[in-house]
């Protein structure tokens, strides 16, 4: 075979059934080599022959991706780059078909677009491409609601490529929930499932938590601020049971769930015989301090649970000393502890300043929102000071006025979401639970000072 430039020239013998001295035909067959059109070129030309406007967040972005690399195509809509425009169902429409034949794009960041439920079955069709390469899609804050919702739990149901799959933010409601729920006792490939602000209610949250019993392959879930009016917390009851089976979910959120100290207790009858969950998010609650001592129970026989968010709670000083106790229990791991804004005074501050001097496996705590009086203020100071307590794993940092040592904010807090399957991070952790360890900017600072 002969080539020259973007043409080839090739010839076959066609022998058929002559004999050896009978004459051989030649064939001469000439054509162009195409090169195969880029990510961008393709969806320049479904937007052409579907009449779709093209969106230049879209093929700005598409220019740049790599070709021989896994990677996670960013197309959030709160971008502030000048010009952008978010998406709409039309566009997810031709990005889906241009990458039903990729197998680099590995995730889709469609966040904070304008992707409703006609856009969630474009994705659905994607998804549903065999050898799907997907691992991951980003699809917070959009407007998919219950049709959606039950279009993506239908086409997961058979897909065995999706890592993970946020939600957060869309109102698929009770209905898009239990399809989902649905899903979980099939599915056997997600990992992670993010439904905050989602509108849930309780039926659904009871059956997210029984698909839970069985389903041995999520390791993170976010059900936050979920619209639950039972005075009875009976998805409290049936967490429980779930923590008692599952050995296989280590990240949780259960913020503004309205959870009781009742619902405390439940969780914690369950927590007790639970040896896999790590991260325990308990955030914006109506946890007091008896709720505390059930937790603080939970933190010195179980050796799993590592990273506890009880912040905007109310356990005041009687509860800082239950979990201050718990931390100075031999055998306790708790690595990451936040009671920012839980009434805490001077007494239950100190008592937790001296159980960090204890433990040495405590590393990072943030105390900001409660009351910082002087002596609390020496003594955290004096923690940074010695090194006990790393200034990037904390949310305060000590200064003087005339003598007088005050603390301020810093922003630095719990990492909200620990566990990662996407692509481009590894499922580490670092010193700092911010995008890089330097220290704060003096503007960025609140202080304690009044």
């Amino acid at each position: 075979m002969k080539t020259c430039g973007n043409s080839f020239l090739f010839q076959w013998r066609e022998t058929y059934d002559a004999e050896p001295d009978e004459p051989v035909r030649v064939v001469m067959v000439t054509g162009a080599v195409m090169a195969e059109p880029t990510i961008s070129e393709c969806y320049t030309a479904v937007c052409g022959q579907h009449g779709i406007q093209i969106n230049p967040l879209v093929l700005e972005n598409l220019q740049k991706t790599p070709t021989t690399r896994s990677f996670t195509l960013k197309l959030a809509g709160n971008n502030k780059q000048k010009g952008c425009q978010k998406l709409c169902d039309d566009d997810i429409f031709a990005l889906s078909k241009c990458l039903q034949n990729n197998w680099t794009v590995t995730g889709l960041d469609l966040r904070y677009d304008n992707v409703s439920d006609a856009g969630a079955g474009h994705l659905a069709d994607l998804l549903e491409v065999e050898d799907s390469a997907l691992r991951s899609l980003d699809l917070t804050f959009n407007n998919i609601q219950t049709e959606g919702a039950k279009v993506l739990a239908n086409c997961l149901q058979g897909n065995s490529s999706l890592l993970s799959l946020r939600l957060s933010g869309n109102k698929i409601g009770n209905i898009g929930a239990m399809h989902l729920a649905s899903m979980l006792l099939v599915n056997r490939k997600l990992q992670k499932l993010e439904l905050a602000d989602c509108d849930l209610e309780t039926p659904s949250v009871i059956a997210l938590s029984v698909a839970l019993k069985t389903n041995t392959t999520l390791r993170s879930v976010d059900l936050s601020r979920a619209l639950l009016f039972s005075f009875q917390e009976e998805w409290a009851v049936c967490f429980s049971e779930m923590f008692r089976v599952n050995g296989s979910l280590v990240e949780l959120h259960l913020g503004k769930m309205g959870l009781t100290d009742t619902g405390m207790e439940r969780l914690a009858e369950g927590l007790m015989q639970n040896h896999s969950l790590r991260y325990l998010d308990l955030r914006c609650n109506r946890v007091t301090h008896d709720g505390a001592q059930h937790l603080a129970g939970v933190l010195k026989q179980n050796t799993a649970i590592e990273i506890v968010d009880l912040s905007s709670n109310r356990i005041e000083d009687v509860g800082a000393e239950y979990l201050s106790d718990a931390i100075s229990w031999p055998g306790c791991v708790l690595r990451e502890l936040s009671v920012c804004r839980n009434s805490i005074r001077m007494k239950g501050l100190l008592s937790l300043a001296e159980a960090l001097k204890i433990n040495p496996t405590l590393t990072h705590v943030y105390i900001w929102g409660n009351r910082l009086e002087e002596p609390v203020c020496r003594a955290f100071k004096e923690l940074i000071s010695s090194g006990r307590l790393m200034p990037q794993r904390t949310d305060i940092r000590p200064y003087e006025v005339d003598g007088q040592v005050f603390l301020a904010e810093v922003f630095w807090g719990l990492r909200k979401h620990n566990y990662c399957t996407d692509d481009n991070c590894q499922n580490t952790r670092s010193d700092s639970n911010t995008s890089n360890d330097a220290a704060a900017p003096e503007e960025n600072l609140y202080s304690s000072h009044r």
